[in-house]
Parts: C-alpha cells; sequence; structure tokens
C-alpha cells in the first residue's frame, strides 16, 4: 500500500516531536514497524537530523581519517614485507581431479 508524503511526515514527527514509540506508533496505526523505523531514518537522513550511529562515533572525522591512514600505512608495510615483490605467492595444488580424469581416460 503506498502512502502519502504528507502521511509519513506526519507520523515520523508525531514519533520525533511527542517521543512516541515507534512500535506503539506502528501498532495505533495498522503499520508494520519496520516500515515505521524506514520512515523514520529517510526523513532523518533528508533533513540531515543527527541518529543514533552518527552520533556514536566518538572522534570527529579528521582524526578519524588520520587513524585509519597510519592503519593503512601500517597494513601496507607489513604486506610488502611479506610480499616483497608486490605479489601474493599462492600455494601450488596439485591437480588430482586432471590426473584422475587422465587416467579414466587412458584406462589405467
Amino acid at each position: 500500500m503506498k502512502y502519502s508524503k504528507e502521511f509519513k511526515d506526519s507520523t515520523v514527527q508525531l514519533i520525533l516531536n511527542n517521543n512516541e514509540s515507534v512500535v506503539q506508533v506502528a501498532e495505533d496505526l495498522g503499520l508494520n514497524s519496520k516500515t515505521l523505523y524506514h520512515w523514520v531514518t529517510a526523513y532523518k537522513k533528508v533533513h540531515k537530523i543527527p541518529t543514533r550511529e552518527s552520533l556514536s562515533t566518538s572522534e570527529p572525522l579528521e582524526v578519524e581519517v588520520k587513524r585509519l591512514r597510519r592503519e593503512l600505512k601500517i597494513a601496507k608495510q607489513e604486506r610488502d614485507i611479506l610480499y616483497p615483490k608486490g605479489r601474493l605467492r599462492a600455494k601450488k595444488q596439485p591437480h588430482t581431479l586432471q590426473k584422475k580424469l587422465y587416467k579414466v581416460c587412458l584406462g589405467f
């Protein structure tokens, strides 16, 4: 069933402004709670309202970028130590299936 944008927005505002439970509002309106959670998430993204995920980030983006670059640099150094010529050394596995087919075809 399709709902109008006005209905979705007013439902989300009811949740955000009145601190109503998503599950309770979904039950009252006869909606699936997952659908209502999706509406709230989309509304917050469009209106640039911080979500729990964005609030849980304890470090500013600049600090996180520096940390991740440092970790990447270390990982590249470790990789270069393990694989100095820039290529992965894959284990050579015996082609047992090919050998079996060869024996079957020749009648061994």
